[in-house]
């Protein structure tokens, strides 16, 4: 038995990196799972891969931005799997650049698709956990919400809000048995990261104590934990995973 067994799970962003690794330890630990994502053909390539390895998955195309579509992609969870147990809001995009030369466009966009975006699907799957009477939600929120970031001002913006849904969310739905929880994550290895200059990328580890890059695993063990029973006393938080690096 896992740790999620016989649960419903939503994932979005949930075709590459993080949100790859996130649906598919989720589905290792036995929960169903409805992976979202914009990038219609890399989400039903990622599901493809483990509904063949014997996972119980589906594969929705999802614009965050869009209150229909987020709405639809947490309906086809209960209506498919028979319930909302876990959301994970982890879809992001980047759009850097100093705010001297970062167009409005830029950061709106930014902006609408992690914090909009998150709050969409955490009022989406509190519907249906409410009536339920139990639920877990994890927000992907990021280091630069606490520290903020040279050239993402609408990143950073972005990921701090993400903390304050999260709270403000958590005591909204607390009452219901749903708990709601953020995690930031630090430096990970994803191919965000990969695109970085040599020289920046190890500059950026050497500030980490633990001396190393997270991997998406890291993440997704910690969401794991988030959405099992054994933080079941545990809402309204901000787990930093970051290997120590602005602790």
């Amino acid at each position: 038995m896992g740790l999620v067994s016989d649960r419903a799970a939503v994932v979005t962003g949930a075709a590459r990196g993080i949100g790859l690794a996130i649906a598919t330890l989720l589905a290792e630990e036995g929960a169903a799972v409805v992976m979202g994502d914009i990038d219609t053909d890399g989400v039903a390539e990622a599901a493809a891969r483990l509904a063949a390895q014997g996972h119980r998955t589906i594969a929705v195309t999802c614009d965050v931005t869009s209150e229909e579509a987020v709405e639809s992609l947490v309906d086809t969870c209960r209506r498919e799997f028979g319930s909302v147990d876990v959301m994970v809001n982890n879809a992001g995009i980047t759009r850097d650049a100093t705010m001297a030369k970062m167009t409005l466009d830029d950061f709106r966009t930014v902006v609408d698709v992690h914090l909009t975006g998150a709050w969409l699907g955490t009022r989406a799957a509190g519907r249906v956990m409410r009536e339920q009477g139990r639920g877990s939600i994890v927000n992907i929120s990021s280091i630069a919400g606490k520290v903020g970031n040279f050239g993402q001002t609408n990143y950073s913006a972005a990921k701090a809000g993400m903390v304050g849904l999260t709270k403000a969310a958590a005591k909204e739905l607390a009452k219901y048995n749903v708990r709601v929880n953020a995690i930031q994550p630090g430096l990970i290895r994803t191919a965000m990261t990969a695109a970085m200059p040599p020289e920046v990328l190890a500059q950026k580890q050497a500030e980490i104590p633990m001396r190393r890059m997270g991997e998406p695993e890291d993440i997704a063990r910690a969401v794991l934990f988030l959405a099992s029973d054994l933080s079941g006393y545990i809402t309204g938080t901000v787990l930093e995973v970051t290997g120590g690096r602005h602790m």
